[in-house]
């Protein structure tokens, strides 16, 4: 388990595939934080961003990863009272 909020996210070397999702519920920074964790915690993931101004995650994945949007929501849901919906 990773301490909250004390890791500095390494910036992708090349862009890979990704998806972004609509988030409801989030008031905080410390919430897109939690959402952040969680999503970085599915297999496939590299990396997550979440603008909790914007409502937004975006979710970059490793290449060659197949992660469904159903597996990136249940995370986000894990993160707290939290929903989610892909973008487009």
């Amino acid at each position: 388990m990773r301490l909250f909020g004390g890791r500095k996210k390494p910036e992708p070397e090349s862009l890979g595939p990704e998806v972004v999702l609509e988030v409801e519920g989030m008031h905080c920074t410390s919430c897109g934080l939690l959402i952040d964790d969680e999503l970085e915690e599915v297999p496939g993931v590299r990396s997550a961003r979440t603008d909790v101004r914007k409502g937004r995650s975006t979710v970059q994945f490793e290449e060659g990863a197949v992660v469904d949007t159903d597996t990136l929501v249940a995370a986000v849901h894990r993160a707290g009272e939290y929903e989610a919906q892909r973008v487009g």
